[in-house]
């Protein structure tokens, strides 16, 4: 009985109207746009200073040098793969003009017996629109006179040869398409990672984009030296191919960095040291992590000129030793052929081209 005095007694709530409505609803809709506004001032993101940038830019330049070289590789196996499909494509061809031959040969047989009234069946049928449903079937062959026999096993071995070469052209033309998808998604990456770095870049003032874009910047006399149009003293390097091959990549200073290139007028790292072996006589496989197989394995402490040197666990960056602590690369988009310090990158090993 008491608790229903109390629940009587208790004062009925009524949504509020008119004028109260409006205040309230003032009043709240203030309380919120103030929590946003602390809130989000206590989430944003503070402007990075440029060594974050500097950070978050090679980050991302390394990334992109990863997805480089791999696209670099799946370029090279789809090159081969498209080469090897077109041979394969020409060899149908011929053997295609081969079997043409040889049924005109047959129809010529048969052209002969049937002036002579005794057309065999086993032509009926191989010269027909399905010449297959008799080549199936040996036994017809062999009941056929010794000329149409051969004629017959002739033409069965080369439809058997042309089915062949029909499959595996299938197959490398699947294997084909399946690179291209895979050098799609290489290139959608590589795109995405460089243009987050521009981004990040525009946020840093000329002089600190510039002290960013040459870290090893020196003196201008220094520089001037250094130049691909400066007189250099002789290559001194272990072998006359070395040298040939350090002498290229001096003549590649100022060239820029484009991802996949390979030369004359743009390289990526890869690119660079392949093109300078190749001046020298010597081929060198695409990738970094290829060419760090390529030759003899050397250490640090005997780094000689026309060593490669490569960068970070994943080898994911080389450039061409000159002696003297110093190499000459192709860094990453906006940073043009160059000579640096090795010791500006995590050092992962060397190789001596044979």
């Amino acid at each position: 009985m008491k608790a229903l005095v109390a629940a009587h007694r208790k004062p009925k709530q009524h949504p509020l109207t008119g004028p109260a409505a409006r205040t309230a609803a003032t009043l709240a809709l203030a309380s919120a746009a103030t929590a946003t506004l602390f809130e989000g001032s206590g989430h944003a993101d503070a402007k990075l200073t440029p060594a974050q940038v500097k950070a978050k830019v090679d980050q991302l330049y390394q990334d992109a040098e990863v997805a480089t070289e791999a696209y670099d590789g799946t370029k090279e196996k789809a090159d081969a793969t498209e080469r090897s499909l077109n041979e394969l494509r020409d060899e149908a061809a011929r053997k295609t003009q081969q079997l043409n031959t040889a049924r005109n040969a047959l129809g010529s047989l048969a052209a002969a017996q049937y002036r002579s009234g005794t057309v065999a069946p086993e032509l009926q049928l191989i010269l027909s629109s399905d010449p297959k449903r008799y080549l199936d079937d040996a036994a017809m062959a062999e009941r056929a006179g010794d000329r149409t026999a051969v004629a017959v096993a002739g033409v069965q071995k080369q439809l058997g040869e042309l089915d062949r070469l029909h499959t595996t052209a299938d197959g490398k033309l699947a294997e084909l398409r399946a690179q291209q998808a895979t050098l799609r998604k290489h290139k959608s990456d590589i795109q995405s990672k460089i243009t987050s770095a521009e981004a990040l870049l525009a946020q840093l003032t000329a002089p600190e984009r510039a002290a960013y874009e040459q870290p090893d910047a020196a003196p201008a006399d220094t520089r001037a030296s250094r130049s691909a149009d400066a007189p250099r003293a002789p290559i001194a390097a272990p072998t006359e191919r070395a040298a040939a091959a350090v002498a290229f990549a001096y003549s590649a200073l100022g060239k820029p960095y484009v991802w996949g290139a390979t030369g004359p007028s743009s390289f990526d790292c890869s690119g660079l040291t392949q093109a300078a072996w190749r001046s020298a006589g010597v081929q060198l496989p695409r990738t970094t992590y290829t060419q760090i197989n390529a030759g003899s394995r050397v250490p640090r402490s005997q780094l000689e000129p026309g060593d490669l040197v490569f960068f970070y666990s994943g080898i994911s960056h080389v450039g061409l030793y000159i002696g003297g602590g110093q190499m000459i690369h192709a860094p990453h988009p906006g940073a043009p052929v160059r000579i640096a310090p090795i010791d500006q990158m995590p050092f992962a090993g060397a190789a001596r081209p044979a």
